[in-house]
């Protein structure tokens, strides 16, 4: 089922539209969501977003965007249809009012099975549809163009995706385990304490971790923390030195410097901006 979603108000007068698809069954823990969007407005907009665990595979039926990995994007910039691995630190998108496109959001260990080379070769950094599934996705993006509505292209996407996660990878399940207790730890536990769950020196962790999610655990866990904190300071009044406790950092000057490096932005002036959407 798709719903309509709010969005910012661009620049100029224009109209968005977003929809919002959760596919369940085969594909749970593998895409945590699908997106259609489409704007048509004269101007431009600016996007800019905190580093996340989203693994995004957006197919593109518009313009293009620009967008720069920890900085403001140049023409030189410009993606249409590409994947986007983590990255530790912020993102800002521009888009110039005739953008159209299907989004694909993944998990990070359910991008591994989907894309099925190492993750740590789209880490930090965006690839063409053409470098990451090759004819494939070019036939997946004609098909999708070609149909008009987004509950039929999430259908057919759901199913691309099915398709290709059927076929198992090689087993990675302490490395699946050990993410799953960076993500209960809020980001809090001790690489060493994860070498010895995952029965294997800090060096072979660090690998095993950039083969199968992308980036190293402590920068994995630099996220998970950093997103937990924006949940925890969405749902409470605490002040910051108290959301800084609570979320792990040694104190709340040592939280702003993350916040700083993974949103561009202070807490409090980010806390501004949430109040005000």
């Amino acid at each position: 089922m798709t719903t309509s979603l709010p969005l910012p108000a661009p620049l100029s007068p224009g109209s968005f539209e977003m929809f919002e698809y959760h596919p369940g069954g085969a594909l749970t823990g593998v895409v945590s969501r699908m997106t259609g969007y489409r704007e048509s407005f004269h101007g431009h907009a600016r996007q800019r977003e905190g580093a996340s665990l989203t693994i995004p595979l957006v197919i593109s039926f518009g313009e293009p965007f620009r967008i720069g990995l920890g900085r403001h994007p140049t023409i030189e910039d410009r993606v249409g249809s590409f994947a986007a691995g983590l990255f530790a630190g912020p993102v800002v998108i521009d888009s110039f009012g005739q953008s159209d496109c299907l989004q694909i959001d993944f998990t990070p260990q359910g991008a591994r099975r989907f894309f099925r080379f190492p993750m740590h070769e789209l880490a930090g950094r965006m690839a063409d549809l053409g470098d990451v599934l090759g004819p494939e996705g070019a036939s997946l993006r004609e098909r999708l163009a070609n149909t008009a509505s987004w509950r039929k292209r999430f259908a057919i996407a759901e199913h691309h995706v099915a398709q290709r996660i059927a076929e198992p990878l090689p087993s990675g399940l302490r490395i699946r385990a050990a993410y799953e207790r960076i993500e209960g730890s809020g980001g809090r536990i001790a690489v060493s304490r994860l070498a010895e769950f995952a029965d294997c020196s800090r060096k072979h962790l660090n690998n095993a971790f950039r083969e199968e999610i992308g980036l190293s655990p402590k920068s994995l866990a630099r996220i998970v923390r950093f997103q937990r904190t924006m949940r925890v300071a969405r749902s409470t009044d605490l002040g910051w030195a108290e959301i800084a406790a609570e979320c792990g950092y040694a104190d709340q000057a040592h939280m702003a410097r993350e916040f700083q490096a993974l949103s561009d932005s202070t807490p409090s002036a980010w806390r501004s901006s949430f109040n005000l959407t």
